[in-house]
């Protein structure tokens, strides 16, 4: 059986997204420029230290061969270039200290930083994006991207300004001592560069496909969570086990590729440094036998290859795990540099409702060319009028509602409240004029309390539970073991449907916005709480512009309008009794749900 696992679009790691991570990078960065600044200026003093430290040990050696000094004289000599050579790790380890400090301090704000753009450009993005995307993806994704920034940052900081600063010094000495060594030793670094930035550059692909590939492993694991209950009622664990392990497979090859590629990359290495230990010795002898060279010039020979090959047999995997870190940057990257589909048109103003009129005027819209769910539709609803909604599954009701929020744009035609355009008021102002109460209500993994109080922030414990009373959740409530700070689980498993549902009408009632929206507000509840909720929902609705959806027929017979959506279309409207009395939708709807109270007979 083929297992479908859902794609999304990745970016190449082309020029031009590298330029967006290091750009994304560096504002980050810049925000911290004396730590910045002490970070790069320690590094360049501590690597010339590095180089320097090895030319004094020359002097030593050949002062301490130099048959021509007396032994007293040799003495002071020795103990001179030992004082300064203390004198130069000392200063080498107090800058040591200062870049720990400065670097730990830049990382910390940076990533921190990093999380919060992160997360708030997220929270940014429309509904359809969240649609889109697995929630466990995007969560990998941020969590990546201040990682990215940690590992490129150490391998910058820790070694390739070190390699370049050593490299160069290396070679001005070695050039300036014999050009023979200086010119060997930059053939052999400029030829293993360019053959490792070919290979990493090569292997970048594979990088890519692999974070894409941990992405995609992530969010089909969120997944098969989130949907625990599905998978048990249905006891499917074996096709979940197998959705996971294609993915997980196809995971452990490409990391097994590309970590093959790397282990091959390091032998290549070994032989390079090998081999240019050799030349270099071969051309110190050749040197030596002729007098051009002393047995300081060994040691120094010496020291530099051991300070390069520190930093050469590192060099090959700070290169791919600075590649691997872009790649793992990327896909958080691009979102970063996706315009939001909805966004406050420039110079928006905040919405002032006085009455809480609504209009819709030959509004169109669809969730892609193929499906239009509206098209040409007006509804006027007056100040304070309450109407209902109704019609089949996928009539375009909720639809209705998510473009009076703003979780949609229209194509076209326009909505308005109390005469302003809704896609030019903000978007915050907006839905602070309008409570919700939605079919699946969800909750924070927070207390009773903190979810209660959602819809008005800074409403008091006795506006919480003024509000929890009149949406009859005060009751359970008050009999759970920590009242209203009792934890409600993730989106609020913890709960009932019903008790889940009741908190949400607790929170719209807090809100206390003009204009409320149910949708199917008391599908959840029983005979005996419903009529409780309709009797509180009768003193909410006072004085509000109200539009309620419901499948259940009972629950909205007292509108002042309902209004039966077919196809996208207004297909009837008026009051219960105007509509039973005509041979339509509403009355064909209404006469299934009497039969279902029908006893059978058996």
């Amino acid at each position: 059986m083929k297992i479908s696992i859902p794609k999304t679009k990745k970016p190449d790691l082309t020029r031009s997204n590298l330029r967006l991570i290091w750009r994304v990078f560096w504002e980050h960065a810049k925000k911290y420029p004396l730590s910045v600044g002490i970070i790069f200026l320690s590094v360049i003093i501590i690597q010339s230290i590095a180089i320097t430290t090895p030319w004094f040990l020359k002097i030593f050696l050949d002062t301490a061969v130099n048959s021509a000094l007396s032994t007293i004289d040799a003495a002071k000599q020795l103990t001179w270039i030992l004082g300064v050579i203390a004198a130069l790790e000392l200063a080498r380890w107090t800058l040591h200290r200062a870049f720990g400090v400065a670097n730990i301090y830049l990382q910390a704000g940076a990533m921190n930083d990093l999380t919060l753009t992160a997360f708030n450009n997220l929270l940014g993005h429309s509904y359809r994006f969240f649609t889109n995307n697995f929630t466990g993806s995007l969560v990998r994704k941020v969590a990546r991207l201040s990682r990215s920034f940690e590992e490129i940052t150490d391998q910058i900081v820790f070694h390739i300004l070190p390699f370049i600063i050593i490299s160069a010094g290396i070679l001005i000495v070695l050039f300036k001592r014999h050009v023979i060594l200086g010119t060997a030793l930059a053939i052999w670094i400029v030829l293993f560069i360019g053959i490792y930035y070919f290979i990493a550059n090569w292997k970048l692909k594979y990088d890519r496909a692999r974070a894409e590939k941990d992405s995609e492993a992530t969010g089909v694991l969120s997944d098969a969570l989130a949907n625990i209950v599905t998978i048990k009622l249905f006891s499917n664990y074996a096709h979940e086990k197998t959705i996971y392990r294609n993915v997980m497979n196809e995971l452990k090859r490409l990391r097994f590729w590309g970590w093959g590629v790397g282990e091959a990359a390091d032998a290549i290495q070994a032989l390079w440094l090998i081999a240019i230990e050799l030349v270099l010795f071969y051309a110190w002898i050749r040197l030596w036998k002729i007098g051009a060279a002393t047995i300081g010039d060994f040691a120094l020979i010496q020291g530099y290859l051991i300070a390069l090959f520190h930093r050469i047999w590192d060099f090959g995997k700070v290169v791919r795990r600075v590649y691997e870190a872009l790649a793992d940057a990327a896909e958080m990257v691009e979102i970063l540099n996706t315009p939001q589909d909805i966004q406050d048109v420039p110079g928006a103003k905040p919405l002032a409702i006085s009455q809480g009129g609504i209009e819709f005027i030959n509004v169109a819209f669809g969730f892609h060319d193929h499906r239009k769910v509206l098209e040409n539709f007006s509804l006027r609803v007056k100040p304070g009028e309450k109407i209902a909604l109704v019609g089949s599954s996928g009539a375009g009701k909720t639809t209705i509602v998510t473009l009076l929020l703003r979780f949609h744009d229209i194509v076209t035609g326009k909505i308005f409240i109390d005469g302003q355009n809704i896609a030019e008021a903000t978007q915050d102002s907006l839905r602070r004029s309008i409570a919700l109460v939605p079919q699946d209500t969800i909750l924070f993994h927070r207390t009773l309390s903190e979810n209660i109080r959602y819809g008005r922030l800074n409403a008091t414990e006795k506006e919480i539970m003024d509000a929890a009373q009149k949406a009859h959740c005060h009751e359970f409530i008050s009999r759970l073991p920590y009242g209203y700070e009792t934890y409600v689980g993730e989106r609020g498993v913890k709960l009932s449907g019903g008790e889940r549902q009741r908190v949400a009408i607790a929170r719209a009632i807090l809100a206390s916005t003009p204009i409320l929206v149910l949708d199917e507000a008391t599908s959840s509840l029983d005979s005996e709480v419903e009529a409780l909720i309709q009797d509180a929902l009768k003193n909410l609705l006072k004085q509000k512009t109200a539009i309620v959806i419901a499948h259940r027929l009972s629950t909205i017979m007292q509108m002042d309008r309902i209004i039966v959506i077919d196809k996208g279309k207004i297909a009837e409207e008026g009051t219960h009794a105007q509509l039973l009395q005509r041979d339509g939708i509403y009355k064909r709807l209404w006469s299934l749900q009497a039969e279902r109270f029908i006893p059978l007979h058996f």
